[in-house]
């Protein structure tokens, strides 16, 4: 069953990633949505994907039909138009444009390729796909020892915790790679997937689901570094302190559980379509802002431009590349499967 409002909690995480970037790029409002801030939505993809991944799987039969089925779609969703801007950034990148995003050489092209870096916001990415087969060993576990899970997550976070998020990155034969992104984001995957689980078995009472909750949204701008007035370190280690960890979840569990389907605001056609195109609208908005930051208009009209412009192709790539790749990998997949059985 789709849960329709999370339609719309996906297209402004990524529009906080949008006008982050556009206020860091052309310190708009003397760059006070800036400074990082952009990783509140990031860490809002990164519980939504925790989330679906429990909410859709878990209760489905783990065997080998159903993980393929699984990966293939989680892939097909994310990887094709991953791999056509790493593969466009690197061929501009030799051409000495960087319109896209900087892959010098071969030695950073593997890296992307493989998952173990990313460039700029391609950095997400890679964390995404490596949480993909963490979540088939939470799969394993969901039928007969469900308590593993918890078990692994919270022995997980404790570690994390104490050894304050290990950097490790560095280079293997010349390529690079990052697992400190992968570290410091699993945390809101975990939280995603501890409230995917209990999303149908969770009875919250009536009086508790209220509209207003939606509300809760507004704790994300007060978190932002020029707004905030928290004066320890979480507003610039925002990735490694768990009291920024703990405002996030509590925002997700409020719009998951307690804001009902029907609120007007997150349930509606606006919602939805800028949830489709929020994965290519994300992975395409810095090179917009970065071009239309060098024309000649007031901050205004590049702030109109720019979203006008991202969203125009962010619909367009996903129309007709996005959803017909993925509709075509589905049906290859299946064809195949199909031929075996005869």
């Amino acid at each position: 069953m789709e849960i329709r409002k999370l339609n719309t909690l996906r297209g402004l995480a990524a529009f906080i990633v949008f006008i982050t970037h556009f206020s860091d790029i052309t310190n708009w409002l003397d760059g006070i949505l800036g400074g990082g801030s952009g990783a509140y939505g990031v860490m809002l993809f990164f519980l939504l994907s925790g989330f679906l991944m429990s909410y859709l799987y878990l209760s489905q039969e783990f065997n080998e039909v159903n993980v393929k089925r699984y990966l293939l779609a989680r892939s097909a969703r994310v990887v094709p138009l991953f791999l056509v801007v790493v593969l466009s950034s690197y061929v501009l990148s030799l051409a000495g444009n960087d319109n896209l995003y900087n892959i010098p050489d071969i030695n950073t092209l593997i890296s992307h390729l493989l998952f173990l870096y990313g460039e700029s916001v391609l950095w997400s990415i890679p964390p995404e796909i490596q949480f993909y087969f963490i979540f088939i060993i939470f799969w394993s576990f969901s039928k007969s020892r469900s308590g593993y899970i918890y078990f692994s997550i919270i022995a997980v976070m404790l570690l994390l915790f104490f050894m304050n998020f290990p950097r490790i990155s560095g280079d293997l034969g010349g390529v690079p790679y990052n697992l400190f992104n992968t570290l410091r984001s699993l945390p809101y995957f975990f939280v995603g997937v501890i409230f995917g689980m209990h999303f149908n078995s969770l009875k919250i009472p009536n009086y508790l689901r209220k509209h207003w909750f939606i509300l809760a949204l507004l704790l994300i701008p007060a978190m932002y570094p020029e707004l905030t007035s928290i004066t320890s370190d979480a507003k610039t280690r925002m990735w490694l302190n768990y009291e920024v960890l703990l405002v996030m979840s509590t925002v997700f569990f409020c719009i998951v559980f307690l804001v009902p389907d029907n609120n007007v605001l997150l349930a509606n056609r606006f919602g939805d379509f800028i949830g489709k195109i929020s994965y290519s609208l994300y992975l395409l908005h810095m090179p917009i802002i970065i071009w239309v930051n060098q024309l000649s208009l007031s901050v205004e009209l590049k702030l109109l431009l720019s979203f006008v412009l991202t969203v125009s192709v962010a619909f367009i790539s996903y129309k007709y590349f996005e959803k017909p790749v993925a509709k075509l990998i589905r049906n290859v997949a299946s064809n195949k499967a199909f031929k075996r059985k005869k």
